[in-house]
């Protein structure tokens, strides 16, 4: 099999992550389309990274940095490709991310019901957090 490349995603990138989501993340969000992940890719160049095998899109994670906080956000590698250290590759390239933004946590959202992330999120060293509740007010409709 071929060797897993990690590299920031670009513009001309975007339609191609957003059908990769639909195959391979779990649930969606409000900002699973064209323009969210536009404003994400121009705000923070870096954050949205892509994991390619053979030039195909394998995996995604979102390592955005605020100034404060880092956040992860959709994780996810292709069901035919998962458990071959994709994810793990893709955390661990977040976190590097991380450190050289000064960073001191990272902190994932995680579907309640998606067992199988809990399972892969604890093997890279990430426990749920039971004293904080993420608490959403949806700004459109």
């Amino acid at each position: 099999m071929s060797e897993v490349r990690i590299r920031p995603a670009r513009p001309a990138d975007l339609d191609t992550v957003l059908a990769f989501w639909r195959t391979a993340a779990e649930g969606t969000s409000i900002s699973d389309d064209r323009d969210g992940v536009e404003r994400l890719v121009a705000r923070d160049p870096g954050a949205l990274l892509l994991a390619e095998r053979g030039g195909e899109p394998a995996g995604t994670v979102i390592a955005g940095f605020d100034g404060w906080r880092c956040h992860l956000y959709r994780l996810a590698v292709h069901p035919e490709q998962r458990r071959q250290g994709i994810g793990s590759a893709l955390l661990a390239a977040a976190e590097e991310r991380f450190v050289r933004l000064g960073g001191r946590r990272g902190d994932a959202m995680v579907l309640v019901g998606n067992e199988r992330a809990h399972h892969a999120w604890r093997a890279a060293g990430y426990a749920p957090e039971e004293r904080w509740r993420r608490w959403v007010k949806p700004l459109t409709e």
